[in-house]
């Protein structure tokens, strides 16, 4: 099999979704499976983009304002610290042991896209929310982002709804 030299990068996005976590658990089982799992031709690198806290509260121009960040900031730890550690969990669950674990502050499209860059990463796996047209124009894609802008092969998992 491949050799940590010649393994390529697979760079996934995950935030506190249900969506981003069966994306991760759909990779592994279908890239990652026994007896690949020890021995996959892909390093993996986990990214949580955690939002910056002054972006959380940018919009809101009330009095108390710069009280409350260090609390919005913990908060946003927090959340991040949870998305790793369930990542990390499936890792192990699923016998996957060549991670990289990031967190790293910003807006998930830009995250993700300079995380391809940085590890020269072949694939990008993302979630989809499955937002509608209006939802998807009013807040973003990201999924629909890196597809445009990422320099690899962008795989969208969608979660299958459930009934």
């Amino acid at each position: 099999m491949a050799t940590l030299e010649e393994k390529q990068v697979m760079v996934v996005g995950i935030d506190d979704s249900q969506h981003s976590t069966y994306a991760l658990e759909w990779t592994f089982d279908h890239f990652f499976t026994p007896p690949l799992a020890s021995n996959s031709p892909f390093k993996v690198v986990v990214v949580h983009a955690k939002t910056s806290a002054t972006s959380v509260v940018a919009s809101l121009a009330e009095p108390g304002i710069p009280e409350v960040l260090p609390q919005v900031e913990s908060d946003l730890k927090k959340i991040a610290a949870r998305g790793i550690e369930k990542a990390k969990e499936i890792c192990i669950s699923k016998s996957v042991s060549d991670v990289i674990f990031e967190v790293v502050e910003g807006d998930p499209r830009n995250v993700l896209r300079e995380a391809v860059e940085k590890h020269h990463a072949s694939v990008l796996v993302v979630g989809s929310h499955g937002y509608g047209a209006i939802k998807r124009a009013v807040l973003g894609s990201v999924s629909d982002y890196c597809v445009h802008h990422a320099n690899c092969t962008v795989m969208i998992v969608k979660r299958p709804k459930m009934p």
